[in-house]
């Protein structure tokens, strides 16, 4: 994912409305508008708006279906900043447990007795 791309999908995820608009479409894909403003306390434009972002990040594609847009979650971009950013950290610290279980579970090591 090019750098220009991922300062959008930060951007996008940086707000707490867009955050909470992403988290309403990972409950339940394909929504309309109408259907995302309900639990919003601002105007559908301003929705609108928060949408447009998010779909500039590629967090989110739309689909008519008849007369009704449809908005659907894409979790691609989410899982690339993972992959970049979060998995390389956590496994390194996964490792560290990984390698204290089995140093206490060898059979030379000293145990400490409750009696």
């Amino acid at each position: 994912m090019a750098n220009f791309t991922m300062d959008r999908v930060f951007k996008a995820l940086a707000d707490k409305t867009r955050r909470e608009l992403l988290d309403r479409l990972f409950a339940k894909d394909g929504q309309t508008l109408g259907e995302l403003c309900e639990y919003l306390s601002m105007t559908r434009q301003a929705v609108t708006k928060h949408l447009a972002i998010l779909g500039q990040a590629n967090l989110i594609v739309t689909q008519w279906k008849g007369r009704e847009k449809l908005h659907y979650l894409n979790p691609v971009p989410i899982q690339d900043i993972y992959e970049r950013w979060v998995s390389k950290y956590e496994h390194a610290r996964l490792a560290a447990i990984s390698n204290l279980k089995q140093a206490l579970e060898q059979p030379s090591h000293p145990k400490t007795s409750l009696t």
